[in-house]
């Protein structure tokens, strides 16, 4: 499935379910919530974006601490949960998507490479799950498209969609 095609599940999942999303960004900068607002009628489902790029975004808008952050990085399973996390207390969402990641072209050392990225999941009742992915260095748009990707297919298995048809 394309980008599109499973925004479009993703959508369609959540508003059988009655689920409001939310995403919390940092290395994509707002794709996520892009490739799904790009489908007309996401506002049924969609509540809001948070682009966090910088760590004081990350502690204003999301109430990411600065312990967590000065103890792991941004680019780390401690971050991106609290990124979840706060994309759902600072929203009317019971789903929130969060990534955070290096990108590139530069930015990466032997601990976190370029392509390394954090996803962070919040279903409200549940625990917030975080995964972590490495992906091939292929260049800028090809990590941040596949951080789309990925991001959108963990929304759907979060609210038990098959995103495999």
């Amino acid at each position: 499935m394309s980008n599109a095609e499973l925004a479009i599940a993703l959508l369609q999942a959540c508003q059988q379910r009655g689920i409001m999303l939310a995403t919390a960004e940092s290395c994509t900068g707002g794709m996520i919530i892009a490739a799904l607002t790009d489908i007309a009628g996401s506002s049924a489902v969609v509540d809001r974006g948070f682009i966090t790029y910088s760590n004081e975004a990350k502690m204003e808008m999301l109430g990411v601490s600065a312990a967590t952050l000065d103890a792991y990085g941004a680019v780390s399973r401690e971050t991106v949960l609290e990124m979840a996390t706060g994309a759902l207390t600072h929203s009317r969402a019971s789903l929130s998507l969060a990534v955070t990641g290096i990108a590139g072209p530069s930015g990466g050392s032997a601990e976190k490479p370029v392509g390394l990225v954090w996803f962070g999941i919040a279903l409200a009742g549940q625990p917030v799950i975080a995964e972590r992915q490495l992906f091939a260095h292929k260049g800028r748009e090809f990590i941040r498209h596949e951080t789309v990707r990925h991001a959108l297919q963990l929304g759907l298995r979060a609210v038990g969609e098959d995103q495999a048809r």
